[in-house]
């Protein structure tokens, strides 16, 4: 008979086959899934392709590797150590029970900027939420970089074609697998929720935008997406260009060149478009016309979006961690090429509402408004003539963090939602105090998303948004709703237009 503490393989079959999972406790996890055939050799910068079926029982009991990208730290991606590959398509299921009713599924979508992150870094892994609530959560790996986000297509030829998009294809190919699968796992495909939080947020939020999704989930939510940094064709195609150029081998080598001297080109490309073209990045969605056809702000702030209920929210002090990285961080120089660049009209009725910008106070609010706020409140604003949408701001900032000059940083309401009770970052935050307070906002947190997934409404507590009265509830120590919140920042953002 097994112990307490042995693990007991769960076995369950996919489409493609059969795959072994651990049960330890009350929690039971498959690890390294695949969804989609690994995008190596001529699938590089391809959609994501059918898996091949295999006989017999797959192990997934350990993590897959995260996809290739720079080395930064486990928190938010690969560290030093960390497994890494080009065949990095595969998902992470966890259940906390098993039973005949079908589960809410939760369906996480990580972030990173497009360019690190994955399923299982350490910021973004979901299974203490699986345990918290009764619901499967699942989280996913897609291509982060080059290699999932840049327009390359022009480089493709008929025999070896080279795709738009293939980040945002892989997101659709695992939820399809969701949709498919999901059932044998215990949970139901007509009830899930997909939530993500940075370039998560901006993901779910472009699938909510997107035709190619409807049908793939029932409803979002989005923490701190940069829905309005999505940009046009042209301009991917003009930085695609200017990679290849770099590259020692030119547009031949990009099917063979080594990932790493790829990514580090990708780095330095990033660097100089964010000095000449601020707050645009070089990886992300594209609006390609085809898969993507529109700029997904502009379908959310028409009301044209699909007709699902939304949950929205950024956190008070988004830019204060942006403005530590050299790369990233606003200048007075930025700003000016900022507004010449998109509305010069624009630069005086916004910058008034930051002191003329100056000052690095300033400077954080500036662009938590400018990369966060302004465009997640217009998007709220359009989409709530189309379905129910709930908005909220995240200003929970323990001793700690406002002793760093950080806040409620970008990121910070992470181990909140995931319902973490204990984790490096939570120890960084409260070692100055606020544990307590801490752990009820963990709770208040949780359950709210979880209720959301279970019935596609917010608790009484939480009125739903609308245009008019602009009603966004704050997570603090103590909770409180506010009305058109910053209401005279609000207007002077509606006179800025992000890049085309």
């Amino acid at each position: 008979m097994a112990g307490a503490a042995e693990a007991v393989d769960v076995i369950v079959p996919t489409a493609a086959g059969r795959v072994r999972g651990h049960r330890e406790g009350g929690l039971t996890v498959w690890r390294g899934v695949p969804f989609a055939a690994p995008p190596v050799g001529r699938l590089r910068f391809r959609a994501p392709q059918p898996l091949e079926p295999w006989a017999g029982v797959r192990d997934t009991t350990r993590n897959g590797p995260l996809p290739l990208q720079p080395r930064t730290n486990t928190l938010l991606g690969a560290g030093p150590r960390t497994p890494m590959s080009e065949d990095c398509l595969t998902l992470t299921i966890a259940r906390r029970s098993t039973g005949d009713e079908p589960k809410p599924v939760m369906v996480f979508v990580y972030g990173g900027a497009f360019g690190i992150g994955g399923a299982t870094a350490s910021a973004y892994r979901g299974e203490t939420l699986a345990a918290a609530g009764d619901v499967i959560v699942v989280g996913f790996n897609y291509r982060v970089g080059a290699l999932g986000w840049l327009d390359l297509s022009a480089y493709g030829t008929e025999q070896d074609p080279i795709e738009t998009n293939v980040g945002l294809r892989d997101q659709l190919a695992a939820l399809r697998w969701v949709q498919d699968n999901i059932a044998a796992f215990g949970g139901d495909p007509d009830d899930v929720t997909l939530f993500g939080e940075s370039a998560g947020a901006t993901s779910v939020l472009t699938l909510l935008a997107m035709p190619a999704a409807a049908g793939l989930f029932a409803r979002v939510i989005a923490e701190s997406p940069t829905i309005a940094s999505v940009h046009g064709r042209t301009r991917s195609q003009e930085w695609a260009a200017e990679l290849v150029e770099a590259l020692p081998g030119g547009a031949s080598s990009l099917r063979t060149i080594e990932p790493a001297d790829l990514i580090a080109a990708t780095t330095r490309l990033d660097l100089a478009v964010s000095d000449r073209t601020p707050a645009a990045r070089v990886v992300g969605p594209v609006v390609d016309g085809d898969l993507l056809p529109d700029y997904p702000i502009d379908v959310l702030r028409r009301g044209a979006a699909l007709p699902l209920p939304l949950v929205i929210g950024t956190n008070a002090d988004e830019g204060s961690l942006f403005q530590r990285i050299r790369g990233l961080r606003a200048t007075p120089v930025r700003m000016e090429r900022l507004f010449d660049a998109t509305v010069p009209e624009a630069r005086d009725p916004v910058l008034a509402e930051y002191g003329g910008g100056r000052g690095a106070r300033a400077m954080e609010r500036f662009v938590t408004d400018l990369m966060f706020w302004a465009p997640a409140l217009e998007a709220a604003v359009g989409h709530a003539e189309r379905a129910p949408v709930w908005m909220y701001r995240f200003d929970f900032a323990p001793l700690a963090m406002r002793a760093i000059g950080l806040g409620a940083a970008h990121g910070s309401e992470l181990d909140h939602v995931m319902s973490r009770g204990t984790s490096a970052t939570r120890r960084v935050a409260t070692l100055l105090g606020g544990d307590r307070a801490g752990r009820a906002l963990t709770g208040r947190m949780a359950g709210a998303w979880l209720r959301f997934a279970r019935t596609g409404a917010m608790p009484e507590w939480w009125p739903a948004f609308d245009g008019q009265r602009r009603r966004t509830w704050v997570f603090d120590r103590v909770d409180r709703l506010e009305e058109d919140a910053r209401g005279g920042v609000r207007a002077a953002w509606q006179s800025w237009q992000p890049y085309g």
